[in-house]
C-alpha cells in the first residue's frame, strides 16, 4: 500500500504503551554497524540501499555517518519508492541522479528497474541495506529488499541488512497469507498482511525459506524485544514515506490501507490520512455504533465529518469515524479492516469497482468474495487461521529476538 497515503495522528505519545519497569534502550543495527561491525569491511567497497529513514539513534543518517569514516569506501547509493529523501509521492517514478550532498550516484530501484543491475553494482563488494519497515506485507520497501538480495545473489555480492525495530511489534501475526496467484510488488511471498518480523528476520526468511540464496549478514538490534511497539523503543520516529509521519501510522496502516478499494475513504487527502474511515453519504453515528458493537480490542470509533483537501474527494464533506487506540498492543489492525468493510456493507456503501486491485491489496480473492456473499467478519477472520498456523511454524525458525 505504498501507493496510498497513510494515517497520521497528533503525537506518538498519545498512543504510548504502558510504561515498562525499566526504560528500554534500543540501538538499531546501523548504530551497531557504525560503532563496531564496519571493521569487517576494511578494504572493501560498499553500496548503501537507504532513504531518509536510515538514521542512527541520534538522528544521523547512515550515509553521513559512513562518509565520516575514511576507512569505509562507498561507491553508490540505491533508493526505493519515494526516493532517497522520501520526498516523492507514492507510486511516482523515481529517477537516478547524482546526490548533491554526497556527490555519489543514486541509483533508483523504483524507476526503469527495480533490481540493481550489473552496471550499478560494478566495483561494489557489499550491499548494505538500511531502511525502516512498517511491519506490513504491502509496504514496498520489503519487496525492494528481496530484489536487492536477488541481484546480490546473481552478481556475487554480499548483502548486509542493518536490522531495525518492527514498529507494530513482533508478536502478533494477522491476515490472510498471500496466495501466490496474487503475487505483485506489494506482496512477493506467501506471508500474512501483518508478518510480525523485523526486516532482518524477513531477510532471513526470504533468503532461506524462499530460496534467494544470497550471501547474507544481518547486523542485529540491541535492546529490542518482540512485545515493543515503536513508542516503547524511545527512538525518534523518522517518517518512512511522505504520508507516514508518525510512529502511530503503522499501527493503523493495515486497518484502513486495505479498505479504499472497497469504496471506503480512509482520510487520504487530509492531514490525517488513514485515521478516518467512511465516505460520501455515510451515516457517521450508525457507522460508529456498528463498529463499537463489534468490540474491536484496543480501539474506539468516534463519529465525525471531514473534507479532503486533495485527491478525488477534494472539497466534499465525508462522514464516518476516526480511529482512536486505547491499547495499541491489543489492536488487531487487519481484522479491523474487515470490520470496517462489513460495516460499510451494512449501509449499502461497499463498492468494489476494481476487483483486481482489491485482491492485489489483500493477496487473495477470498476476502472480496466473502464480503460480497454476506459472510460475517468473524467467519472471514477465522478463515485465515489455517494459513497463519503454517506460517507461524515457518516464522519461528527465523526469529532473532
Amino acid at each position: 500500500m505504498q501507493r496510498r497515503a497513510f494515517l497520521a495522528t497528533a503525537t506518538a505519545a498519545a498512543i504510548a504503551s504502558p510504561v515498562h519497569a525499566a526504560e528500554p534502550h534500543v540501538l538499531p543495527g546501523d548504530d551497531v554497524f557504525v560503532a563496531e561491525t564496519w571493521r569487517e569491511l576494511a578494504g572493501r567497497t560498499i553500496g548503501i540501499v537507504t532513504n531518509q529513514s536510515g538514521v542512527l539513534s541520534d538522528g544521523t543518517s547512515l550515509v553521513d555517518a559512513v562518509r565520516a569514516n575514511a576507512q569505509i569506501r562507498v561507491k553508490a547509493l540505491f533508493a526505493p519508492e519515494h526516493g532517497l529523501r522520501g520526498d516523492r509521492d507514492a507510486g511516482t517514478y523515481v529517477p537516478s541522479y547524482t546526490d548533491p550532498r554526497s556527490g555519489l550516484p543514486v541509483y533508483s530501484l523504483y524507476g526503469e528497474t527495480r533490481h540493481p543491475s550489473a552496471r550499478m553494482l560494478d566495483g561494489i563488494d557489499v550491499l548494505v541495506f538500511d531502511i525502516q519497515d512498517v511491519g506490513a506485507r504491502p509496504y514496498t520497501y520489503m519487496s525492494t529488499l528481496a530484489y536487492v538480495m536477488e541481484s546480490a545473489k546473481q552478481y556475487g555480492k554480499e548483502i548486509w541488512v542493518l536490522d531495525r525495530p518492527n514498529p507494530i511489534g513482533g508478536v502478533r501475526v494477522e491476515g490472510p497469507v498471500l496466495d501466490p496467484a496474487f503475487k505483485s510488488f506489494i506482496g512477493l511471498y506467501p506471508i500474512p498482511e501483518r508478518h510480525g518480523l523485523t526486516i532482518g528476520e524477513l531477510a532471513q526468511l526470504f533468503n532461506d525459506h524462499f530460496a534467494i540464496g544470497a550471501k547474507l549478514r544481518v547486523v542485529k538490534l540491541r535492546g529490542w524485544s518482540r512485545d515493543m511497539l515503536w513508542a516503547d523503543t524511545k527512538l525518534r520516529w523518522t517518517p518512512t514515506s511522505p504520508n507516514v509521519p508518525y510512529a502511530f501510522t503503522p499501527l493503523v496502516y493495515l486497518a484502513t490501507g486495505l479498505i479504499d478499494e472497497g469504496g471506503v475513504n480512509n482520510g487520504v487527502g487530509t492531514d490525517r490520512p488513514f485515521e478516518y474511515a467512511g465516505g460520501y453519504g455515510f451515516d457517521a453515528a450508525a457507522f460508529a455504533r456498528t463498529l463499537t458493537a463489534r468490540g474491536v480490542p484496543g480501539a474506539r470509533f468516534e463519529p465525525l465529518d471531514w473534507v479532503p483537501q486533495r485527491g478525488f474527494w477534494a472539497g466534499k464533506t465525508l462522514a464516518g469515524v476516526q480511529i482512536h487506540l486505547d491499547d495499541p498492543h491489543a489492536f488487531p489492525n487487519v481484522r479491523t479492516a474487515v470490520e470496517i468493510l462489513a460495516a460499510a456493507r451494512a449501509q449499502g456503501k461497499l463498492h468494489i469497482n476494481n476487483a483486481a486491485s482489491f485482491d492485489r491489496d489483500w493477496g487473495t480473492n477470498t476476502v472480496r468474495l466473502a464480503l460480497l456473499n454476506g459472510a460475517s467478519p468473524d467467519a472471514i477472520v477465522a478463515s485465515w487461521e489455517s494459513g497463519l498456523s503454517t506460517y507461524r511454524v515457518i516464522r519461528e525458525r527465523y526469529l532473532l529476538y
